[in-house]
């Protein structure tokens, strides 16, 4: 298993051109859906509007984002990302002007949808960028191309929601949701300037797409994908509360945030190490065993008596997951055509959030019934899912990745 070299994949011409202002971007994307909930209630006094709010713009954005991403294939990144950013900013602004008002909750709850659905999904941009830049030569350091993705993502989603809270817990929630505009716009324009390592848009060979865009997308190898992603979705989500519920039940409320930063590091190390090796299984292989790790570790959790050991236990169902989504974006990129691979990567972006908005509510109920450790059944049953879509996925994906090219 040699080893694999960021370095020399960032000095690729174009590459850290576009990965930076991507990384930089996805802070404000990882801002935005708390900073609205903490926007509204600033001024609203309610948790209960501020909540309504925000499930408008993930909604939206669940349902806008592959739709972004289809005219993004067909017409180009350089194309399509300025529009869309500049109706980004103007969202922001009269969601602003909209609480500023003290508007009616409906109109709230229209503003927060304006945003979702106008959000940049700047990391599968980002991602079909490194595709079409090493597909054809460098196929090879895809994996650690998908790694570095994964990384950038987790790092992101570590700042932002630190950063938006800090300065709302500092009195301005209104810088907080402007910064987060501030920095999806800035790093989305200055990718959409990078037209270089932009992929090729379906419109340029009409022919081609009019024959590919329509099916590659209803292969089943996607719709595996699809159901991982759902899967994952409702690990995030019961993972969440029902570590909350658990340490509340303990006694240390204030463990969550630790064991939750324990988790997310342990992530953050595994998935550098992840892209630094080219393994010799083949990813179909990698990701069933990724899976049937995170079954183990979650299978673990009901079973430990206290905060202490359930950080131990997340050390290992957080290193699996900056893996596993690295493989779920190297595999999309072997089991569709390129014409359509950003609306793949935003569709299973769209599947990872509705499972992870279902499981909010299901493992509450389950918590409220059983205790913190139904909510960790919940994580445990969506391993087991993923596992057993993983094991059905095996020849899937490898007939997939023969027959997407024409």
């Amino acid at each position: 298993m040699p080893s694999a070299n960021y370095r020399s994949l960032l000095r690729t011409p174009g590459a850290a051109a576009f990965f930076l202002p991507a990384s930089l971007g996805r802070v404000g994307v990882a801002m935005t859906g708390l900073g609205i909930v903490w926007l509204v209630h600033s001024h609203t006094g309610t948790f209960a509007a501020a909540g309504l709010v925000g499930a408008g713009c993930a909604v939206a954005e669940a349902l806008g984002a592959p739709q972004l991403a289809r005219l993004v294939d067909r017409f180009g990144q350089t194309r399509i990302l300025p529009p869309a950013l500049l109706a980004h900013a103007l969202a922001v602004a009269v969601l602003v002007f909209l609480v500023a008002a003290d508007a009616c909750a409906a109109l709230l709850v229209l503003g927060g949808a304006l945003v979702g659905a106008t959000l940049p999904q700047l990391g599968a941009l980002s991602a079909a960028r490194w595709a079409a830049l090493l597909r054809t030569d460098r196929a090879a350091e895809l994996p650690t191309a998908f790694a570095l993705e994964s990384v950038s993502n987790a790092v992101g989603y570590l700042l932002g929601p630190t950063l938006v809270s800090a300065l709302a817990a500092a009195g301005h929630p209104v810088a907080g949701t402007v910064s987060a505009a501030s920095l999806s716009v800035t790093g989305g324009l200055v990718l959409a300037a990078q037209r270089g390592s932009a992929p090729t848009p379906a419109s340029k060979d009409k022919r081609r797409a009019r024959k590919t865009t329509d099916r590659s997308l209803l292969r089943g190898g996607i719709c595996v994908l699809m159901g991982l992603n759902l899967a994952i979705g409702v690990y995030f989500g019961a993972i969440q509360v029902s570590v909350t519920a658990f340490v509340v039940e303990h006694g240390a409320p204030n463990a969550a945030a630790v064991i939750f930063a324990v988790s997310n590091c342990s992530g953050l190390l595994a998935g550098w190490l992840y892209g630094m090796r080219r393994w010799r299984a083949e990813p179909p292989v990698q990701l069933l065993v990724a899976t049937a790790t995170l079954l183990l570790g979650t299978l673990l959790l009901p079973m430990v008596g206290s905060p202490f050991k359930l950080g131990a236990a997340m050390i290992l169902t957080g290193a699996t997951v900056p893996p596993l989504l690295a493989l779920f974006s190297l595999l999309t990129e072997s089991t569709v055509h390129p014409t359509v691979l950003t609306q793949a990567f935003s569709w299973l972006g769209s599947a990872s959030a509705a499972g992870s908005a279902a499981a909010a509510a299901l493992s509450g109920r389950a918590i409220d019934t059983l205790g913190p450790h139904g909510g960790f059944t919940v994580t445990t049953t969506s391993a087991a899912a993923m596992t057993v879509l993983s094991l059905a996925g095996l020849r899937l994906f490898r007939l997939s990745g023969q027959s997407r090219r024409p």
